[in-house]
C-alpha cells in the first residue's frame, strides 16, 4: 500500500479494520510521524525549519505564511492540508487519517482536538475506526479547547467559541458554541 492509496480509501470512507494491510500502513505511518513530531516538539528553531520540519510531517510544503507555536501533535500526518495564512496555537492534536482540511486566515486556539476517526458502535467490530474528514472554511476561528468531531465542515467566517464540542457541520458566518455546539448567532456582515 502507498499513500495515494490509503487517501483513496480513506475518502472512500473505508472502516479501518484491526491487522489489515490498511491498518498496518496506517500504523507504519503514524510511527515515523510520531518520531517527526519529536522532533519538532523538542528543539529549539527558527520559523523556517519549523516549516520545513512541519512539512515533513505532512509529506507536502506548506505555506510560509504558516503560524504556529509548539508543542504540535498529529497522529498521522500526511492528510493536513492548510491554506496561506493558518495560525495553530499550542498544545493542539490533529488525528488526520480521515483528512484535515483547514482554509485561508483560519485560527486553530490553544489545545484544540480535530478527530477524523469514529470507532464503530457494534461491540463486535469496536475496534474498527471509521474515517471521516474534517473541512474548516476560510476565516474560521475555533477557540481554545475545542473539539471538532468526525465528519464535520465549518462554513467560511464561522466562529467555534471555546470549549465547544462541535458534533455537526456549522454554518458559514455563524457564532456556535457548546456542547453539542449550537448556532449562538449569525456574524454581521461589513
Amino acid at each position: 500500500m502507498n499513500l495515494n492509496e490509503f487517501f483513496d480509501l480513506m475518502e472512500r470512507k473505508e472502516p479501518i479494520r484491526k491487522g489489515t494491510e490498511l491498518s498496518l500502513f496506517m500504523n507504519a505511518v503514524s510511527r515515523e510521524t510520531q518520531k517527526i513530531t519529536a522532533k519538532l516538539n523538542n528543539g529549539e528553531y527558527d520559523i523556517d525549519r519549523i516549516h520545513g520540519i512541519f512539512s515533513e510531517i505532512t509529506g507536502t510544503p506548506v505555506d510560509e505564511s504558516l503560524g504556529i507555536h509548539l508543542p504540535f501533535n498529529t497522529d498521522f500526518g500526511k492528510n493536513i492540508r492548510l491554506g496561506k495564512n493558518v495560525f495553530i496555537n499550542s498544545g493542539c492534536c490533529f488525528q488526520d487519517q480521515g483528512g484535515i482540511t483547514i482554509g485561508d486566515n483560519a485560527l486553530i486556539g490553544h489545545n484544540v482536538v480535530i478527530a477524523t476517526l469514529n470507532h464503530d458502535f457494534a461491540p463486535e467490530r469496536r475496534a474498527d475506526l471509521l474515517p471521516a474528514p474534517v473541512v474548516i472554511g476560510n476565516g474560521v476561528w475555533i477557540g481554545s479547547g475545542s473539539v471538532i468531531l468526525p465528519g464535520v465542515t465549518i462554513g467560511e467566517n464561522a466562529v467555534i467559541g471555546a470549549g465547544s464540542v462541535v458534533t455537526r457541520d456549522v454554518e458559514a458566518n455563524t457564532v456556535a458554541a457548546g456542547n453539542p455546539a449550537r448556532k449562538i448567532k449569525e456574524i454581521p456582515r461589513t
